[in-house]
């Protein structure tokens, strides 16, 4: 063994080199620097340090420096060399096992998230990740302006938050379709939520949507597609909250489940208002804000940017095309429906 715990197999010939070049004062030829490359490679897939790896070379030559007087310059030129080909060597294979283990991790939460795999299998896979499938998990999706890969800033600076706060506890964070992704123990709703809070700043404002724990193998693609349904379901309906948990939506889903009864509904209720000046879009538009604001007729007025005189002539022409009074509770309910339905359909933009 040379230098700190270094075989002597990844110096082979090494001293031997340097011996002929103070005898000679040569340079390394084609295949003494190929023969460096080759073990620098070897050394870095048995797992040593390069800085040990260079205080082995340097140790060694020390032990064979030569004696003879005006060899040193042509020895520190072949040691220059020979280091210089063993590292290049070593940085080849690491980056190859990067790319390696990337594709691997690539491939890995492709399966995990299309369920396209054996579950077994993939339960397996997982322990390598950090992850015990075996258990519950839930998904949090961040979507922002910009698509996003793995090796971005913007997912590598929130990827260090959530390290320095929690650690490595089995969290897995990746970029899937320009999204970020957080994957973690469905116990664990604060590491979910600190991630929300960094994706949110981090993308200047974009949405974070978090699925509901899920058991088993298949839970983290049942939790992520809940993900992306709540991501979808904000953009339909104009959600404005930085963070959806789809625990809190799960009305709509329940909504849009039949999905024919919804739109005799749409149609049947709300359907006249296409008969009005400039089409039905005005009221709808006006329906919408008067129950985001809770039935205000002031701030209704106020996000409308119409005079409160002004919004009580388009609830009254409301009234008088649909039968239905939006002040009136008992046709409230199913006006709202009505309203929730044509955003979740997106009528009257498409025919239902």
């Amino acid at each position: 063994m040379t230098g700190q715990e270094i075989p002597d197999q990844y110096l082979a010939g090494y001293a031997q080199i340097l011996a002929d070049v103070a005898a000679t004062g040569r340079r390394l030829s084609r295949d003494e620097i190929e023969s460096r490359r080759a073990l620098g490679e070897q050394s870095a897939e048995a797992g040593h340090g390069l800085r040990a790896l260079v205080g082995a070379h340097l140790a060694a030559a020390r032990a064979a420096w030569p004696s003879a007087p005006g060899s040193a310059d042509s020895v520190l030129a072949a040691m220059q060399q020979a280091v210089d080909a063993f590292a290049e060597g070593y940085e080849r294979a690491q980056r190859l096992a990067v790319r390696q283990e990337e594709a691997a991790r690539r491939e890995f939460i492709d399966d995990l998230l299309y369920g396209r795999s054996d579950l077994g299998r993939l339960a397996e896979r997982a322990e390598r990740f950090g992850l015990r499938l075996s258990h519950a998990h839930a998904v949090a999706v961040a979507q922002g302006s910009s698509a996003y890969d793995e090796g971005d800033p913007v997912p590598r600076q929130v990827e260090q938050a959530l390290v320095v706060r929690f650690g490595h506890r089995s969290i897995l964070l990746t970029t899937k379709d320009g999204r970020m992704l957080c994957i973690a123990p469905g116990d664990q709703d604060d590491v979910l939520t600190h991630f929300a809070k960094q994706a949110h700043a981090a993308t200047d404002g974009g949405r974070v949507a978090i699925g509901r724990p899920q058991p088993g193998p298949g839970g983290v693609v049942h939790s992520y597609e809940e993900a992306l349904a709540v991501l979808e379901l904000a953009d339909r309906l104009d959600l404005g909250e930085p963070v959806l948990r789809a625990a809190d939506l799960l009305v709509y889903p329940v909504l849009t489940r039949d999905r024919q009864a919804m739109a005799d509904l749409v149609l049947g209720t709300l359907g006249p208002l296409t008969a009005a000046r400039g089409g039905a879009v005005p009221l709808l538009d006006t329906l919408t804000a008067y129950f985001d604001s809770g039935c205000v007729a002031a701030e209704t007025a106020r996000r409308l940017s119409l005079s409160v005189r002004a919004l009580t002539y388009r609830l009254a022409r409301i009234h008088q095309l649909t039968g239905a009074d939006p002040a009136d509770p008992g046709h409230r309910y199913m006006l709202q429906t009505a309203v929730i339905g044509a955003r979740l359909l997106d009528w009257p933009a498409k025919d239902l």
